[in-house]
């Protein structure tokens, strides 16, 4: 199949090697490596199960190349490579298929473990959003309706708990309440309309960032999800999954923390990154954007271990009930230094 693919590309069989490339979960990636040069390539399929349209996110991708090479040339951004017939998206029984160009010298992770590092990351997500300031975001694809839609995900957790699986409302009636009680983080979503409309990540986590030998950021990559959004999105999964030394797998909620230090070094990149553009009322929700999306994780999971695990899957029995409480628990951690992270924030509010 794979042989296919890159014949569309001008590679016969014998001048290349490929493997397996990454860890994501979503698309299946290999490593294309040129016998004669070395040169490298990534091949990715797209996953259409979960990107219904993958014809919108290569649209989407195309379109900001345009306005990026136009205006921003020196901005290292990944669009895909065009095939022999000018091509960036190959259509075929088994899939939907896109080649890039491989980043020497650079590599990822999938933990933060300094604050320098999530200062390059954010920095990297901020300057992606402010170099597409002038960029009309409204023109691009919903690549995943719904996405960040914290109201939608509300409702899905409330008639999870009519309709779910009983027992399993039972055993989660602490986490029903404490996700219930704080319903007034969906409230304050009334006031996002108000906010500026960009084009944003939505999949801010580390591993979607290409990093040089001495850890310093190169570019975004994984735009699958770059469409329409608001700045809580981007700066909220940032604190999401930084902020903890302990990630949403972990059982053992006290280890789960929130670093202040990697708390202002997200700060200081996003918003050093943005500071053209930036506007003040977007500044008043930089708090809040941890709340927002650490709040829409722990009702995802919750509501997806009532349903019996439909969207997720499980490892194991009780597999997404712990992926919630741990969401749960570092909202707690978080809420409780809020007052200091506000503190902090303020020196970007004068």
């Amino acid at each position: 199949m794979e042989n296919e693919i890159l014949k569309v590309y001008g590679f016969a069989p014998e001048e290349y090697e490929i493997a397996n490339f990454g860890s994501g979960l979503i698309n299946h990636t290999w490593v294309v490596t040129i016998k004669a040069t070395g040169k490298k390539f990534i091949l990715q399929r797209v996953n259409n199960a979960i990107f219904k349209s993958p014809e919108d996110i290569a649209y989407n991708i195309r379109t900001i190349d345009r306005y990026l090479k136009a205006n921003f040339p020196d901005y290292l951004f990944e669009a895909p490579v065009y095939t022999s017939d000018g091509s960036d998206l190959v259509v075929t029984n088994n899939g939907y298929f896109r080649m890039f160009r491989f980043v020497e010298n650079s590599c990822t992770i999938d933990v933060v473990e300094n604050p320098q590092q999530a200062y390059e990351a954010a920095r990297q997500f901020g300057l992606l959003t402010a170099n597409l300031g002038g960029f009309d975001a409204t023109t691009l694809k919903i690549t995943l309706p719904d996405f960040h839609n914290l109201p939608l995900r509300f409702r899905q957790f409330q008639v999870a708990i009519v309709n779910g699986n009983k027992e399993r409302v039972k055993r989660a009636e602490k986490a029903i309440r404490f996700l219930s009680d704080n319903r007034i983080i969906v409230d304050r979503t009334d006031q996002l309309s108000q906010l500026p409309v960009r084009v944003i990540h939505h999949d801010t986590k580390i591993s979607n960032v290409l990093l040089d030998e001495q850890n310093k950021g190169l570019c975004v990559i994984d735009l699958d999800t770059l469409m329409p959004g608001y700045i809580v999105s981007d700066l909220g999964d940032m604190m999401r999954t930084y902020l903890s030394p302990a990630n949403e797998e972990v059982a053992e909620f006290d280890k789960v923390d929130v670093r202040i230090d990697f708390f202002e070094a997200i700060l200081d990149g996003y918003i050093g990154a943005m500071k053209t553009i930036f506007t003040p009322l977007e500044k008043e929700y930089l708090v809040y954007s941890g709340q927002f999306m650490i709040y829409m994780q722990a009702l995802r999971f919750i509501t997806d271990y009532l349903n019996d695990d439909v969207y997720y899957g499980a490892r194991y029995e009780e597999h997404n009930f712990v992926r919630g409480c741990n969401q749960i628990a570092l909202l707690t951690k978080y809420q409780s230094k809020m007052p200091l992270m506000q503190a902090i924030a303020q020196r970007y509010l004068d």
